[in-house]
């Protein structure tokens, strides 16, 4: 087994949204407990499986505590940039869409973002409506607050 990387105290940030995998309490399996980003502080740590170290980390903007793999963690003073949509975001789109000629999403049209930072510079998104999905670039997308 290697050497922890972080240790008690250590600022972290998460790279990639933490989901429940059904362990944490109150809360649906797959549901978001903290966005991509987000910035902790390492409690302590352990190994899982004899090979992979698992940190205990508290986030105190989502008022939570979450196990996070040591792959998912970065230091926080490391330059980061997040993008601008993340897995599971609303989105809506400001232009026509069309496949084949015809229209798939109207402007206005409300989609959910499946998987972010397509193409060679990261600049586009699978978004789907309704059941399709399509690949969409950033400058067609504009967020939309849920609340």
């Amino acid at each position: 087994m290697t050497k922890p990387r972080f240790s008690f105290g250590d600022e972290v940030r998460v790279v990639r949204a933490v989901r429940n995998d059904g362990t944490y309490p109150g809360l649906q399996k797959g549901e978001l407990l903290v966005r991509r980003g987000s910035i902790g502080y390492v409690r302590e740590w352990g190994v899982y499986l004899q090979e992979h170290i698992v940190y205990q980390v508290h986030f105190p903007s989502e008022g939570r505590v979450v196990g996070c793999r040591e792959g998912e963690l970065i230091a926080a003073e490391v330059f980061w940039d997040a993008g601008l949509f993340q897995y599971g975001d609303q989105v809506e789109v400001n232009a026509t869409l069309t496949l084949k000629g015809q229209v798939v999403a109207a402007p206005g049209a409300i989609g959910k973002i499946t998987a972010t930072g397509q193409g060679l510079q990261g600049e586009s998104f699978t978004v789907q409506f309704g059941d399709r999905f399509l690949q969409v670039p950033a400058r067609l997308l504009r967020q939309v607050e849920v609340g």
